[in-house]
Formats: structure tokens, sequence, C-alpha cells
């Protein structure tokens, strides 16, 4: 149960606070952009170190789960607010060039139209197809294997491993639900153990081979790796599945028809990742006393920023910060600038995700130019930094 489902928020300036029923929901929530984007900007007031730490602290018997793998997330990339970071960060950023993703979209647009046409045969055959599965699951993660040098294996796997790992760090499971994905994080962790010692020893350059290299110890590749495979792939997924479903629903300023066409799935992206991207929400918490916005928070505040709008916070409640209808289609929306975050730790997968979401909602609505949606109230993922439906599920239509 969501510790905080009780609570109603109240807002001061641009930090609004959010009481909770738990000592588990501590957040202070920043919605307004500039203060957002302040926050961001100053990393040594506001550190990074929460970023992966379990929202729903972890209860011992799955503690000792992980324990027995040597599960450990040392602070690397996301939540290192140390010197080392610059270092590290462009070493993997080295695989994320602009040059680099660019490349990738002949592969992403064959992947995508391989998966569409899959669908469309499904849907002729057996009936209502489940696009989540069918084109928004595995594209991303084969082009994100493929971009860090590493081997295309045990997807469906990785797959459950993400979407667990999400729950677990991210989501309110009580013990008994926490003792089941600690075992998927635990099986995650040693594969991926695993994997690393392959790479590191393998001929050609890869991600992890890099990170040897460039000094880092096997479990702070291991812990790199760990959210690294879950961001770099099962966010874009969301951010899809998202992005598909209010095109079907007709909820947003483009059609599925129109969709077919890459300037009119490129804006609809752009509205998804301003209004309800798939990482709506993340955390920093104040390393001393500081003020944002004329307010004062002092230090070990844990903070919350809002990046995107339009999704269910802790306490329930939602705001809506979707562009005016009419708005020029080509345009960025002006939420758009913080959806991936800002200065020294913004996503560096980015244009990757974009670009991805861009093709595959693209070829998947040229593919199935007459579907409708066969479940309108799908079950949502709901976790205090992710969000998008589990599933998005459609028929064959008229016409």
């Amino acid at each position: 149960m969501n510790p905080a489902s009780t609570a109603a928020s109240t807002t001061v300036g641009s930090v609004a606070h959010l009481p909770a029923d738990s000592a588990r929901c501590p957040y202070l929530v920043v919605r307004d952009p500039d203060a957002v984007r302040d926050v961001l900007h100053r990393p040594a007031e506001f550190s990074p170190a929460n970023a992966l730490i379990a929202v729903t602290p972890i209860a011992g018997p799955a503690l000792r789960v992980l324990q027995s793998v040597r599960f450990a997330l040392p602070p690397v990339l996301a939540s290192n607010d140390t010197e080392s970071h610059a270092g590290i960060r462009k070493v993997v950023g080295s695989f994320f060039t602009p040059a680099k993703v660019a490349a990738m979209e002949p592969r992403i647009r064959e992947l995508a139209r391989q998966a569409a046409a899959q669908a469309a045969g499904q849907l002729g055959r057996s009936g209502p197809v489940d696009l989540v599965q069918s084109v928004a699951a595995f594209t991303p993660a084969i082009v994100m294997f493929e971009l860090l040098g590493l081997p295309v294996r045990d997807l469906p796997a990785l797959k459950r491993w993400g979407l667990d790992s999400m729950e677990l760090f991210w989501g309110w499971p009580d013990e008994d639900r926490q003792l089941e994905l600690a075992r998927s994080a635990a099986g995650f962790y040693t594969w991926l153990r695993e994997l690393v010692g392959e790479s590191v020893a393998a001929p050609g350059r890869n991600l992890f081979k890099a990170l040897h290299e460039h000094g880092l110890s096997t479990p702070e590749i291991c812990s790199l790796g760990y959210f690294l495979l879950i961001a770099g792939q099962e966010t874009t997924t969301q951010l899809i599945s998202t992005t598909l479903f209010r095109l079907l629903e007709e909820s947003g300023p483009v059609t599925w028809a129109e969709a077919a066409a890459p300037e009119s799935s490129r804006s609809m992206v752009w509205h998804v990742l301003s209004t309800e991207s798939s990482v709506p929400t993340w955390r920093r918490v104040s390393a001393q006393d500081a003020t944002v916005a004329g307010q004062f928070i002092p230090a070990g505040a844990e903070i919350l920023l809002e990046l995107t709008g339009t999704h269910d916070m802790p306490g329930g409640q939602e705001e809506d910060l979707a562009p005016a209808a009419g708005a020029a289609r080509r345009k960025r929306p002006a939420a758009y600038g913080l959806v991936f975050g800002s200065g020294i730790h913004r996503c560096l997968g980015a244009k990757l995700a974009e670009l991805e979401a861009t093709v595959i909602v693209q070829e998947t609505a040229a593919a199935l130019p007459r579907v409708r949606l066969w479940d309108h109230e799908p079950e949502w993922i709901r976790h205090l930094s992710f969000q998008a439906p589990k599933t998005v599920t459609v028929t064959a239509g008229k016409g």
C-alpha cells in the first residue's frame, strides 16, 4: 500500500510539502521548473546520493537474500557526488555520442518494422495483441546491448528483472513482496556479475571493459550496470507504451493515422515526454542548509523533483502540465526541457530514447493503420519515479 495514500499535500511557493503517514515518504516536492533546474544545477548542495536508495526500506529477510549474492551498489554514476563522477560519465558518454546514436537509426527502424509486422500478423491470426510486449519491449533492449558492445541475450529475463527492480527500489512493496523482488534482484545481480567478468576479458570494445580499464572495480561496474541496463531500455519501453496508449485513446495532439509520419510521431513523443514521461520525478537530498525559491531547506531534507506533469504523487494528487490544445506540433512543449534532468547528471541516453520512441511509434502506426484499443483501462505501473501502462491491447478496427 502507498504509505502516503491518505496524505494531502500543501504547496509553499515552488516547494510542495508532502506529509506522510510513514517516515518512508519524507519528501519535499519541488514542482516549479525553475526551482527544479536550480536544484539540479547545485549538486554540491543537493546531492544525488539518495537517487538509487530504496523508497521503502528493505526488510531483514529481503536484505539477507541480497547479501547472499554479495549485492552491492556503491555510488558510481547517477548517485555519485564525488570527483570521480566526471571521468566515469565521460567513459559511459563515449558510447552515447550523437554520431553513434544517429548511426543506430537504420537498425532501430529494422527492428521496429519486424516487430510491427509480427504484431500485424498476430492480430490477423489470433485477435487482440498487446503492443507493449509485441513492439515496445524488446527493440530498446537489443539496441542498448548492441550500442554498449555487449552480447544480446536473456531478453525476457532482463525485462522481468528490470520491472522487479523498479518496484523494489521505487515502489512500496510489503515484506512478502520485497522478498520475491529481492530474489529477482539477486538473480539479476548474479547474471550481471558474470556478464561483467566475461565482458572485461572479451576482445574488442564494450562498456564494461572500458570501465574496467578506467579503474573501476567489479562491484562498481556491477553497480553502474545494474541500473544502466534497466534505465537504458525499460524506461524507453515505458515511454513508447504511454505514447501508443495516448494515441489510441485519442487524447493527444496527434491522431493514430498521423503518427505514421515521422514529424507527427516525433511531436507525439515530445508531448508525452512533456506531460507524463516514464520518469516523472527524481530525488535529491540536501547536503547542507540551503534555500530554493526563497524557501529554507534544512540539511538532510529528502527532495522529490517533478520533471514532468500528469502523474500520481504518493499523496494521490495529480497535476496536469499538458500544453494547450492546438499548440504547434513541430515545436517542443516548454515542459520538455527537464524531462531528462539537467546539469552534470542529465540522462546520457536522452537522444537515443527519443529516437527509439519516435521510430517505433511511427512504424507501429504505419503497420497497423486500422486498430482500436481493446482495453481502455489497463493496469499501470505507478512507482515513485516510474509510470506507464502495463499493457496496450488492441484489436482490429473497422475499415
